[in-house]
Order: C-alpha cells, then structure tokens, then sequence
C-alpha cells in the first residue's frame, strides 16, 4: 500500500479469496482493503491516538439520503449529544483533492449539518469549519480538537 502522510498504524490484514482485508476497529470487521480504505484505516487512528476524538462517536460509511439518492459518508464523528459534528471525505492518495471533493462533503452535509467537513487523501489533509446558510467555509490551519 501508499505510505502516507499520517502516522503509521499496525493494521490487522488477512487474506481471503484472493482480497487482502483490514480489521476496521469501528465497525468491528474486515474490510477489502482498497486504497481509500487504507486512508480511511490510517485517518480513523490519527483522529482517536493523535487527536482524542472518542472511538465510540465515529461511524463508517454511513448511509444518507441526498436528493433521493443513497450515498454514504466516508467517516462521520457526532458530538456528545449525538449530534454530527465532523464529516470527513477520504480519497485514495492517486485522487488529487479539488473542489469535487469538497463539493461531495458539502452536498453530503446538507443532510447531516456537520459543523466541521474535512477532505484528505492521506498525503494532504483540509478542514473547514461549514458555511452557514449563504456564506462560505472557513477553512482551518488544523484540524479542530474534539469539544
């Protein structure tokens, strides 16, 4: 896999039918490890070890509906009252992050009301505080410690 711009993590892989597999310690499974696993795996540890984000308040892969359409949110963290709180995009290391991705975050936003979107491909990594109706995101120097 990539070697990244986050700390390294020991990942639990294991081989089954060909596909080589992550232990994801949120779900509480093996995933097929993709290169945007892999991120995914890398950034879900740096929130909980670097930064303190409570493991219990993330969810993964979260269904939600946009324009009656069914997407899923790459990592969503809630607050202590169970309110969304953080929304993060994650995308291979080979994606170069643009507007599109932020688009995405933010479409998927309108939904779940998150105060803070993130973006990161593993090498580079943004976060804004989201725009209130009718302004624009503040984008952050770093990334926000849990409230």
């Amino acid at each position: 896999m990539y070697q990244l711009n986050l700390p390294p993590i020991n990942p639990s892989l294991k081989k089954e039918n060909g596909k080589v597999l992550i232990f994801d310690g949120i779900r509480k499974k093996y995933i097929v490890l993709t290169p945007e696993e892999w991120v995914r795996q890398h950034f879900i540890q740096y929130l909980i070890s670097e930064l303190k984000y409570p493991k219990a308040l993330f969810r993964i892969e979260g269904s939600l509906t946009y324009n009656k359409l069914q997407k899923r949110s790459d990592i969503l963290v809630f607050d202590r009252a169970g309110k969304p709180w953080m929304l993060i995009e994650c995308k291979s290391p080979t994606i170069k992050l643009n507007q599109k991705a932020f688009n995405q975050a933010a479409v998927y936003n309108m939904t779940l009301g998150a105060k803070y979107l993130a973006v990161t491909n593993g090498m580079a990594h943004f976060c804004c505080e989201a725009a209130a109706l009718g302004g624009e995101a503040k984008f952050l120097e770093k990334f926000p410690s849990f409230e």
